[in-house]
Parts: C-alpha cells; structure tokens; sequence
C-alpha cells in the first residue's frame, strides 16, 4: 500500500497561534484514495529543521505532502529548503502563476511588488501546480533515485486553509495519475440520536456478518451525529463492490429506524432543508441558549431562502416576553429554561411570522443553571400543524460544544416532527 507522511511548516502551528485544519483534511482524502498515513509532522520556521525532518519522511514514504512556508514575507522559508533539499540548480519562473498573482492582487486594488512575483518563482528541481485561488503555486518534486532511492514524490501546498482546500483536489488527481491506487468503495450512512458506544452494542449482530473485505468505521461529530461508513479495499469491480454495500446498509435501515437521516454524507441542515423544499413548507426559529446557531446552520444551505423565513435571538426575557408573547407568569412558575417556556417561544415565532413550522430553544450552555434545570441543560420545542411537542436535553461539554450539540438536537427534533415520527 502506499504510503504518505503528512507535514506542517510554520512556527504559529506549534504555538498554537493557528489551529491546523489542513492536516485532518489531507489525510482523510488521502485515506479515501486508498492511501496510508504513515506520519503526521508538524515543523518549525528553521531551515537545517525543515530540511532534516523532511529528508527523513522522503525517506521513508512514498509521498509526502507540506502546507505552510511558501508566503512572501521574511518568514517563509519552505521554497528555500526545498531548493537545497532537492538538488535544485536554478530559479524558474512559473509565467502562469506570475498572471494568476497579477489578476489577485489588482482585483484586490493593490500593485504587485517584488515580493508577489518571487511568489511565482519554483525550483528545477520540480514542477509547479497553478494555484487559482493564492499567490503561492503548488510545487511538485518527483525526486530521483540518486537522492531517494525509493523516488518519492513531494507536493509542497499553501497554508491558508481555502488554498489548501482547493489545490488538493490538484494534488489528488496528479497523484492518481501517477501513482497506481488500489480500487476503494466507500459508502456512508448519517446517524443521530444515539451515542456510538450504543449504536455499536445495537449493530453489532450485523457487523459479524460483514463479507471479510468490507471494513465498517463509526466517526462521531459533534453537529452530524455518527457517521458510518463502509469500505471494500482493492476490489475487482467496482460497481460490484458498491452493489454489495448497498445491500449491506439497506439492511441497517430495519435495525436503526429513523436514527439514519441521510443515505450519504448530508448533515441535518440539508436534509430538514430538503424535506421542507420538496413540502412545499417553511420554517422560523426562536433561540435563547443557542444564540443564533440554528439559524447560522440552516442559512448555509444554498435555497433556504425558499422555506426560512427567519428569527429572534430572544437572549433575554423581556424579549422573550414583549416578541414571543411568552408569559410572565410561565416563566415565574416554571423557571425560564422549561419546557412550557420552550413551547411558548415556538408558538409565538409561529405566530410571528406564518411559518408553518417553528423551533425554540431555550437552556443553559455552560456553568449556571437554576433551581430547576442543571448546567448543560436544554428545553427544545417544535411547533406545527399537529401541535406543539417539547424534548429535554442534558450534554456535559464545555460552552461551545454544548451550543453545538444544542443545536443539532434541535435540527434532529424538528425532522422527526416533520416526518410524524414524533
């Protein structure tokens, strides 16, 4: 199998200063290609560093890919090292890259220094990958056997997460082109309501029975629930192999119900987005605990304007009172994190706008609580045609997380009203 080491360069990474999100999106798609991670590395803005860890994962790996270090200030120092590193002899320069810099940096209404066409300058030693979206093209080195004897190749991408994002699908076709990649089948299914040790205690009579090629994997996230992914490695036929795992995970349908959302990768954003766009239906939301964060995850699918209809972010109770006709003497018996506030928050955005669905939630996000409800506690209520119903939820995270979990149980909720499963 091939294998990949997968490098950060840059002294910001390992102060933290920048929470490296390139590392986990590399190796992923380099995993879905059928490639194995031997290595993650993270390195430091030194030469004789870069050069030294480097050498050593060339050396070690069939393909190694770097983010980081390829900017135009004084700090940048991967394109020099890479220069020593590969035997390099020259400077060229990349007149493609160079227009593609001229075109960013006018769009942006600056001029182009010095500094923006060195940008476009790369090594003999290698080949460069246009980068559309930045300044800093990728560099290709297929190295020889006289420095590697294993001829690895090396792929040295931008830093700037969208840049990355963008020029691994570059990097990924090259390495398919190059290299010869072992036939994968994936398939996913996205689960929500169940936490993964139980999920696996429910579906492991199932997984038993797995053909001994198909490999099952439980990847748990935060806002989309578990997902479940079933793999063939080096499979003789395709759609053979893809044929077979759709057999496999229909029959997953019977054991889990309406846990699985999606038959795919979507989260629950798309696919309540879905179920209302194709109803014909629309939605308003009122949130207190979670601050605007259902709202956030719904407005980032593309057409939610043609069932959102909009909402309060009622954080405090003369809000709550004044926009939601939520009543004071609800919240005075029942405390302001309760089921009956909950509900009167979804009514009263209902009211508000003609939704004909609505969503409330209400709750504490981290260290206070009140006599009636604990920290981490939240009241989700779903108005609609057949009423209104509530669900309390308790989740023992830090601030962030909980919000998260908040809302993404408030999404799950609101599918399984839509679908009259609850």
């Amino acid at each position: 199998m091939i294998k990949a080491s997968v490098c950060t360069i840059g002294d910001e990474i390992l102060i933290g200063q920048i929470i490296d999100t390139n590392t986990a999106l590399i190796s992923s798609k380099l995993n879905e290609a059928g490639i194995r991670i031997s290595r993650k590395v993270s390195i430091g803005d030194d030469p004789a560093t870069i050069k030294s860890f480097l050498k050593e994962e060339l050396e070690n790996n069939d393909i190694v890919i770097t983010t980081g270090g390829l900017g135009p200030t004084g700090d940048d120092l991967t394109k020099q090292s890479l220069f020593e590193l590969t035997g390099a002899t020259a400077w060229l320069c990349s007149e493609e890259q160079a227009a593609v810099n001229r075109e960013i940096l006018h769009s942006r209404g600056l001029d182009t220094l010095m500094t923006n066409t060195a940008q476009a300058m790369y090594p003999d030693s290698g080949e460069v990958i246009v980068n559309r979206v930045g300044t800093a093209p990728i560099l290709v080195f297929r190295l020889k056997s006289e420095l590697f004897p294993n001829k690895p190749t090396l792929y040295a991408m931008p830093g700037v997460p969208h840049e990355t994002a963008t020029a691994l699908t570059d990097v990924l076709d090259d390495i398919k082109h190059h290299f010869n990649l072992p036939s994968i089948c994936h398939k996913s299914i996205m689960t929500y309501g169940m936490a993964e040790s139980a999920l696996e205690q429910r579906i492991n009579p199932w997984v038993k029975t797995l053909d001994e090629d198909m490999h099952l994997a439980y990847l748990p996230n935060t806002l989309t629930g578990v997902k479940l992914r079933l793999s063939i490695y080096g499979a003789a036929d395709r759609n053979e192999a893809l044929s077979r795992i759709e057999t496999r995970f229909a029959e997953l349908h019977s054991l889990l119900g309406n846990i699985i959302y999606s038959d795919g990768e979507s989260n629950l954003e798309s696919v309540v987005g879905k179920l209302l766009a194709k109803r014909g239906e629309t939605l308003s939301i009122a949130e207190s605990c979670t601050g605007g964060e259902i709202s956030h995850l719904i407005t980032t699918v593309a057409g939610s304007s043609a069932y959102y209809l909009g909402s309060v972010t009622s954080y405090a109770i003369p809000v709550k009172e004044k926009l939601l006709s939520v009543k004071d003497d609800t919240i005075l018996r029942n405390g302001v994190v309760s089921s009956a506030v909950a509900v009167e928050m979804a009514e009263g955005v209902r009211n508000l706008t003609g939704s004909t669905y609505s969503l409330a939630t209400t709750g504490w996000a981290d260290s206070y609580g009140d006599e009636h409800e604990p920290a981490g506690t939240v009241w989700i209520a779903v108005s609609g045609p057949a009423g209104s119903v509530s669900r309390r939820a308790v989740y023992h995270n830090d601030r962030k997380r909980n919000i998260e979990r908040f809302a993404a149980t408030a999404l799950n909720m609101l599918r399984l009203y839509i679908l009259g499963d609850i």
